[in-house]
Parts: C-alpha cells; structure tokens; sequence
C-alpha cells in the first residue's frame, strides 16, 4: 500500500504575530529553517518507502502560495483541497481520503499520513523510523496517532495514555487507553512521572477506507457532508473547490474527538523527535538553537547584558540591554515586545487589532499574489507608493479603477503594459501614466522578475477599488 501524505493547512497561528498573520500564516513562514514549515513538513519525509505526492488541505486564500511554495521544492502536489470554510481536523481529513478514492478506476486503497504544516521535528530520522512502524499497524486496520514522549510536565497540551503493546507489531506500536484534555499543572506531573503518558501531537496514519469507515459508524453527519462536498467539487486551476454549501453543512469536530476518542481500533506509537507544536512564541524559542546566554537571535540583532529571550530582526537592527525572558519580534510594520510567560496573550492583541479593523491583524505590508508581490513603500492623503514584482512570465489582471489614477516606473526587467487600446513595452528607467477609468494590465514577458514603482493617487486608493475584466488566476471580477 502507498503513503500518501496529507497536509493539513489550515492555521492562521495568531499567538505568532506580528510574523504569522491571517492572509500569511505561520505554517507558510521560515521560522526555524531557510524552508517554510510547510515545506520542512513535506521535505522531512524523503526516504520513506511507498510514497505519493502530497495533498494539502488549505483555505482559499492561501492557496497560490501553497502552491508556489511546493514549486519552490520540486513537490507539486497531487491534489489541493479548498476549504469554504474550517470544520476541523475530522471534515478535511474525510474530503481527502474521498477525493483520492474518487480518482482511482479499481479498489485501491493508500496510507493517510495526516500531517499539521506547522510542527517543528528536529530529528528527521526518529521521525521517518515511528512512521515505517505506524505504516505496519495502519496495513492491518488500526488507526494510529503519534505520541511525543514528554519533555516537561506541560499544560498546552493533550495527553494520550498508553495501553498495552498490540500483538505481532511489536513494543512499539500500544493500544490507546484513554486521550485526556489539557491538565493542569500538578496532574501534568503525575502523568510524565507516570510513565504511561504521551503529548498528543495531532499526527495520525490510517487507510483511507478504515477511516471513511469509521467516521461513518461514529460521525455519519460529518461523512455524509464530506462526500456530497467532494461528490460535487470543481476544478479551478490547480486546485479542487469543495463545494461551499455541503461542507459548510458539516459539524466541526477534530479527528480525536469524531474518530479516535470512539474507535476500538486506535493505536499509539511513541515519537521522540524533537517535535514541538510551536504554538507560541515562547515554544519557537524552545525548540531554536541558543547561545550561551539562553538567547535565540534571527537576523541583525544586538544583545548586551540580556538573557533568555528571543530576538527577531526583519528589517532593521533591533538592540536590547538588560532584558531577560522577553520575546522582541521586529517586522517591517510592527514591533512585538512581551515576557515568554505571557506569549499566550499574544492572541489579545490580534484580537484588539481586528477590533480596531487594523490591516496589521492579516496583512504585512509586503502582500504576495499569484503573479508576484507589492510591498507598501508609503501612502498619506490622496497618494499611495508600492514597490511591485511581476514573475517572469506572469500577469496581472485587466482591470480598471474607479477613483485613482497610477504612474508606474520600471526599476529593471521588461514590462508589457496594456493601456487602454495600446499595448506597449517598457524597460529600465522608463515609465507610464494610468488615467482614472483605464483598463490596464500590466505583465512581464522577460525571463528575469519585474521590478517596478507604482505611484498612486485620487480620493479613494482602497484594494477593493478593482473591477476586473480578465484574469488568469480564476479571481472574482
């Protein structure tokens, strides 16, 4: 039987602001690598037996950088499924394990190894070895999940006790005893001085029949939804539209508590990997590399006198003197400062900022789309610059604004401008006006990135303010 991977990739990690925000999670962020999480998640699995290209589950509004970024490592992706709307762990699990039985012609089956794109594991190796063994028990009906041998006596987590070994697979792979919710702290001491207790790591391996299986006896709703979504989905692109309103109809529920938790086939295998969820900041500072004095530093950082922090640079020199135990996080918009005993607060001040319709909540200010990126250079009253990329090869929609005219300024490469009923060229140092009302499409017909300035102005420069006529990437007019 195959594996096929599934990655789950649906987070907006909150409690990791200013870095992760709603239209640019933490899963799609380079935060313990020079990879992505999400491609560590996927690149980590190299040397395993049996294996297919990966399917992802993410949002709609993630997807052209889910796929860009798998391009990026040469692991295009057999299927990415767009949630209309997040259901949990459980509902997206289900829509993958029907889409890919829906594409076979006989009565094949694989291996689901259910993946979240926003876990840390050190020890690739570890890793690869508990899968091999989880692959063994999950041939043979059980449903496995992965449990972390604990490091600590933690309470952001969940625990899973462990049972007995199951027979002919070894001292490895255990019967699941009991899942139990996040303790408080002197009971999470009672459980790692126990012996018998795992962390929950939310990484499960199972066929893609036994868990249809099983969703269906213990959580008909949630698979009746899941297969009408997929049963009427679309293709867009690369990608496959669930459709909206039979998945919006499914209950949210996690696969622990649909499946798991009512199972009489569930089985854990211990991991010890150096696996952490990085739910926080305090936790990305756990599981990074210190130096002598406890401190993690990314970037240009300047520490004297300080311990036990975490210091993170984007785009300037952050310098500190006499901090201990803080998290200092610079973007080029923002600067976090908090105690690594309060990075759970975090999640407040997205919250105060969505409140306060802030764009800080969801965007950074260099925002990233199918055909390239802008970056917000400055705006003020009536007038708005962006420094804007164009792939090679790409283009941007024909479109028209209604309350602002654009002045674009080529920095290098080539640009193919449609203005109006013209359709010219321009190179380095060259430039162009956009009169209010225009149809216009800008596009990059060389081999190198289009670099340019665009200068904005009139009464309104709001991103809603596009009335698209055609566009290449399927996006509303």
């Amino acid at each position: 039987m195959t594996i096929t991977p599934l990655v789950l990739s649906g987070g907006s990690g909150t409690r990791l602001w200013p870095m992760s925000r709603e239209l640019y999670p933490k899963q799609l962020l380079p935060l313990v690598s020079e990879h992505t999480m999400l491609q560590d998640t996927i690149l980590r699995l190299h040397g395993l037996a049996g294996l297919e290209a990966p399917m992802v589950v993410c949002n709609n509004a993630h997807r052209f950088l889910v796929a860009e970024q798998l391009r990026q490592i040469d692991h295009a992706a057999q299927a990415i499924l767009l949630e209309p709307v997040g259901r949990n762990t459980a509902p997206a699990v289900a829509v993958a394990a029907y889409h890919w039985l829906a594409q076979q012609t006989n009565d094949e089956d694989t291996t689901l190894l259910v993946l979240p794109a926003d876990h840390v594991i050190l020890d690739a190796e570890r890793f690869r070895v508990a899968v091999e063994q989880a692959a063994v028990a999950a041939s043979e009906g059980h449903l496995v999940t992965f449990g972390i041998t604990p490091m600590r006596a933690e309470t952001g987590y969940g625990y899973i006790r462990s049972g007995n070994a199951v027979a002919d697979l070894g001292d490895r792979v255990r019967q699941v005893a009991q899942f139990v919710e996040k303790p408080d702290e002197s009971t999470a001491k009672g459980y790692v001085a126990s012996g018998d207790y795992l962390w929950n790591s939310g990484i499960f391996m199972f066929s893609a029949r036994r868990y249809l299986e099983e969703l269906a006896r213990f959580a008909q709703p949630i698979a009746s939804a899941c297969e009408q979504a997929c049963a009427n989905a679309s293709g867009d692109l690369d990608f496959v539209r669930l459709q909206e309103a039979a998945f919006e109809a499914s209950p949210s529920d996690s696969i622990d508590y649909a499946v798991m938790e009512k199972t009489d086939h569930a089985v854990v295998v211990p991991m010890d990997a150096g696996w952490s969820d990085v739910g926080t900041w305090s936790s990305l500072c756990d599981a990074s590399q210190a130096d002598e004095q406890g401190n993690v530093s990314t970037g240009d950082v300047l520490l004297e006198d300080t311990s036990e922090c975490y210091v993170r640079a984007s785009h300037r020199l952050v310098a500190a003197v006499g901090v201990e135990k803080h998290v200092i996080v610079e973007t080029s918009d923002a600067v976090l400062v908090v105690p690594k005993d309060r990075a759970q607060d975090v999640k407040k001040l997205v919250n105060a900022l969505k409140a306060r319709r802030r764009e800080e909540a969801s965007l950074h200010r260099e925002v990233y789309r199918p055909w390239g990126s802008y970056d917000s250079v400055d705006n003020g009253t009536r007038f708005q610059v962006k420094r804007i990329t164009v792939k090679p090869g790409a283009e941007l929609s024909l479109q028209m604004h209604h309350h602002r005219a654009e002045h674009w300024i080529v920095v290098s490469g080539t640009a193919e401008v449609t203005c109006g009923d013209k359709v010219f060229l321009l190179t380095e140092n060259q430039s162009t006006y956009i009169p209010i009302g225009t149809q216009h499409r800008l596009a990059n017909p060389g081999k190198l990135p289009l670099e340019l300035i665009e200068v904005q102005s009139g009464s309104y420069l709001g991103e809603d303010d596009i009335v698209r006529f055609q566009d290449n990437y399927g996006r509303a007019r």
